[in-house]
């Protein structure tokens, strides 16, 4: 999973990865191998890393991973995010461990109060393919099913793939019908497992686009925020207002299993992401952060077409 997003305030929003364990095994996992090598982050060191935070002044929190409902003290972590005044406190997962009530039920008593969950089909047969997961789709909607019932906020990503991408109106049409709040259609990144699958699982941008802008027109129909991430403007025509990244982001510092990154923007638009040798004629060249640097390593500038100055 690669998400993380609330609506944009100025404060910095704190997001700290627990674990890299995960009961699914995508196949374009931007974690790749950690989960073999990586441990369970230990609670004691959770623990000062939220005080910290907040004592930062920092209001909002995402617990991530991985998968962090595995965490042996997710809810422990939860209560120490709540003890410590956040008001947000979002739990990025891929929704499994949510299709039991009892445990929606004591992570929202504990103090989750945003969950925001991956789906990345519009059927078992394909998300179950793409999380190499069998049975990870009903749990997943289950889950999203049980913390709609308990009156919980739920958002949600789909990673945009080879496989799934002529889909995305049908999955846009599951996420209305099951009540999310939000929906996010995020480009593959090409790192961990993508890259090892790239050849089979990444598309080309053009391609997808007709699918994408028809899965945004379902969610903004039904008055549901919807966006998209590293999909740069020269391919939103039409539809600039929904690129996540200049209007819906949040500065965020990332507490990660062995390292902090201080401003993921700033490693976002400075290392992460890239610029082709036309984009400086686009009007929108100031504000486009690009796609991320691996994908015009793959497939080139070509189809990046850039929109005239008036």
């Amino acid at each position: 999973m690669n998400f993380s997003f609330m609506s944009a305030e100025k404060d910095v929003k704190f997001d700290i990865k627990i674990n890299y364990h995960c009961n699914n095994h995508c196949l374009f996992c931007v974690q790749g191998r950690k989960r073999e090598v990586l441990p369970f982050k230990d609670f004691n060191v959770v623990e000062q890393a939220i005080s910290k935070a907040a004592q930062e002044g920092m209001t909002k929190i995402v617990l991530t991973g991985g998968e962090p409902a595995l965490h042996p003290d997710f809810l422990k972590i939860i209560k120490v995010a709540k003890d410590n005044n956040f008001e947000s406190i979002q739990i990025q997962s891929n929704g499994r461990m949510f299709a039991y009530l009892d445990f929606c039920v004591k992570a929202i008593k504990a103090g989750a109060n945003e969950f925001a969950l991956s789906l990345h089909g519009h059927s078992s047969h394909l998300h179950d393919f793409l999380t190499d997961a069998p049975g990870s789709f009903d749990q997943t909607v289950q889950g999203i099913k049980n913390l709609k019932e308990l009156g919980q906020d739920v958002i949600s990503n789909t990673v945009i793939t080879k496989y799934n991408y002529r889909f995305l109106p049908d999955i846009a049409r599951l996420l209305v019908s099951l009540g999310v709040s939000q929906y996010q259609l995020a480009f593959i990144h090409i790192t961990g497992q993508a890259e090892d699958n790239k050849e089979k699982i990444v598309p080309r941008k053009k391609t997808i686009m007709p699918y994408v802008k028809k899965g945004l027109d379902i969610g903004i129909k039904a008055g549901r925020s919807v966006m998209t991430e590293a999909i740069p403007y020269c391919m939103m025509r039409g539809y600039e207002k929904y690129i996540a990244e200049e209007k819906a982001i949040p500065e965020s510092k990332v507490h990660d299993i062995d390292f902090i990154v201080e401003s993921f923007n700033n490693y976002r638009k400075n290392i992460g992401k890239t610029k082709g040798p036309k984009c400086k004629k686009c009007k929108y060249f100031s504000i486009c952060e690009g796609p991320w640097k691996e994908y015009p390593d793959l497939y080139g500038w070509d189809e990046f077409k850039p929109i005239a100055k008036k």
